[in-house]
Order: C-alpha cells, then structure tokens, then sequence
C-alpha cells in the first residue's frame, strides 16, 4: 500500500477527527492529540518551521498510532518529536524515550541525555515519560520485553550504519523487535539513497537504500506491511558534496550555494511501516 500524495493523508486525518471525535476511538484521540501537540504554542519556532519537511501529524497517523498505545521512540534526541508524542498517549498510554546511555564518554551524548532528562522533569508535557538507553551494540532494553505496541525511529538507520555497520543496524532491528508484542509496529523514517547508487554511498553520504532497510528489517523478523512517500522530495538527488547534511537545516557548506540547498528543502525520506511477525 502507498499513498501517493501528502494532501491525501492529511484529509484523512481531518475525517477521522470530525467523524470519530465523539465515538472513544482511541485512533481518533491520538489524531486529535497530534494535531493539538503540533499547534502547541510551548513548541519554538525552530521546531515548527521543520514541520514542512518532517510532517509529524501525518507521519504518526500513517503508522497508526492511537492514545492508549505503549510506544517507544528510539534516540529522541532533543525531543523535537517527543514534544509530539508524549501529549498524544499521556494519561492513556506510555512513552518510552530510548536515549543514548548514561555511561557513554561521548560528551555530545551526555549533553543531550542531560537535556531530555531536563525537559522530562520541567516540561509537563514530558511529564510521564519513561526513559531508557539505547546503543546498538551494548543497551538493547528498550522497554520491557514484548510490551511496546509501536516502536519508532527517525533518521537513525544511517547513523548505526556508518558507525557499526550491518552488525549495529541489525542489532537495533532486534531490539526493537524484542520490545514490541507480536504485531507490534516498527515505523522507520530515514534519508533514501537511490537505489541506482553504489552501496559504498551509504558509508560516507547519510543516506541509506530503502532495500537495505527492508532486508534487515526482514533479518530481524519483520514483514513490510505499508510505505508512504509523505516524507519524500523529488528534489533531492542524494548527490552533494557533503552528503545529506550539504542540505537543511546543517547546510554544511555555509553559505556556499546555501540558496540552492534551501530551495531544495530537507532529503528524500523513505517512511516504511513494519509488523513483528
């Protein structure tokens, strides 16, 4: 199954919230959430102007997510989309955020950790979230075992990739399907590589194969059941000087062609749902 326009999904959403709001479904909650978290006037300008290119409300819906649902979200970093999803299931579901270890000696990691851990205890809209640690090859106990209705990651695949390899990215996949219950969700968002391209490209460029992604998924005892082209731009060629981050918001040439990459907008993402089979 694969929707062919944004318009499309986003008219779905709307339907769901006019026509369900009234009747309990959880479904319909958690669009109703989504929107509200996404309009919320605490979130920055910075974070709202990447809506554009991140379509979160849409991305969320399209893989299902409903209020009462356990999720885990896989390195929130910041919590750009944390701010999002922890309004949409708090007081009828849990959200796991799966941040970066408190024993790692990176020191990037430790300020970000520090950072979540900061908007968890001061923010209330991160105020039932549950952290938990997550690196592919050493914290794996992202959420008790079999207990996750949906896990999610966006614009992670290629950081393990360039760092541990095939080895990282199939031990995150079993992570992630050890946390799930059977049926469980796995939904992926990740900058897409032709598939023309060489496979070295994914080493150096931030981009990934969405065929690679599907196969390790497979590997890790997941079945593609859904894709969507609402995070796609046909702009972008994958091809830049400085791979995915020569594009916004990085823009890692500075001012160098800058408009040019601003015209072009964020990647090309592929957003692939999942079920544990």
């Amino acid at each position: 199954m694969k929707f062919g326009l944004k318009t499309l999904l986003a008219a779905s959403i709307v339907a769901a919230i006019a026509g369900c709001a009234s009747n309990g479904n959880s479904g319909s909650q958690a669009a109703s959430e989504l929107v509200s978290a996404a309009n919320n006037a605490e979130r920055t300008e910075k974070n709202r102007a990447r809506d554009q290119y991140r379509n979160p409300v849409e991305t969320l819906d399209f893989f299902g997510l409903q209020a009462d649902m356990t999720v885990v979200e896989i390195a929130p970093g910041g919590g750009w989309y944390s701010e999002i999803l922890a309004p949409a299931v708090k007081g009828n579901g849990t959200l796991y955020a799966a941040h970066f270890p408190a024993d790692s000696e990176v020191k990037y990691y430790q300020r970000s950790l520090a950072g979540f851990k900061d908007k968890v205890t001061k923010d209330n809209r991160f105020s039932e979230v549950k952290i938990t640690e997550f690196a592919p090859l050493t914290h794996s106990d992202i959420a008790p075992t079999g207990s996750a209705d949906m896990v999610l990651t966006f614009r992670n695949v290629h950081n393990w990739y360039m760092r541990q390899g095939d080895e990282g990215v199939l031990n995150a996949f079993q992570a992630f399907n050890k946390a799930l219950k059977p049926g469980g969700v796995l939904g992926v968002v990740e900058h897409r590589l032709p598939e023309h391209r060489d496979d070295a490209d994914q080493k150096r460029s931030g981009y990934m194969k969405q065929s690679y992604v599907v196969d390790i998924a497979k590997k890790a005892g997941f079945e593609l059941v859904a894709e969507s082209d609402v995070n796609a731009n046909p702009l972008d060629s994958a091809n830049h000087p400085k791979g995915v981050w020569t594009l916004p918001p990085r823009l890692a040439l500075g001012d160098k062609n800058a408009d040019q990459y601003k015209a072009i907008g964020e990647s090309d993402r592929m957003t692939l749902k999942f079920k544990k089979l």
